[in-house]
């Protein structure tokens, strides 16, 4: 069955660097849109990252140019590298996973603005538990 599992998570400094990964079983995910987020308590869900099938990628303003996703084919991972890391990035962050003719067929696609990081990860059936990241 499909499963993705987090890790990677943990308490870093002001300005320092994670990398969460994401292990992806149970299916080929050959077109698939694939997406960080991350929620704190009492706040609606953020779309962090996303990655198209082609490589395409898109990211929230607020962690541009600090985050970077990317998936290791061949590890079948799915990866958020997190740099100059913020106190206001603390949060659990999940990796979600969807065929991407469901944001095709929603519009406007998975890494497009308006796209798979909208709507609080509505359309993304397949999740992982989590993995906490603090940053102080």
């Amino acid at each position: 069955h499909v499963q993705l599992v987090e890790s990677g998570g943990g308490s870093v400094q002001v300005g320092g660097s994670l990398r969460l990964s994401c292990a992806l079983s149970g299916h080929s995910y050959r077109s698939y849109c694939f997406a960080w987020f991350r929620q704190t308590p009492g706040r609606e869900r953020e779309g962090v990252a996303a990655l198209d099938s082609d490589g395409t990628t898109s990211y929230a303003d607020s962690v541009k140019g600090r985050f970077t996703i990317s998936r290791d084919n061949a590890k079948n991972t799915l990866y958020l590298q997190m740099s100059n890391l913020k106190p206001e990035d603390s949060a659990m962050y999940y990796c979600a996973a969807a065929h991407l003719i469901v944001f095709d067929v929603r519009g406007p696609g998975c890494t497009a603005v308006g796209g798979a990081l909208d709507g609080e990860g509505t359309g993304f059936g397949y999740w992982g538990q989590g993995t906490q990241v603090t940053v102080s």
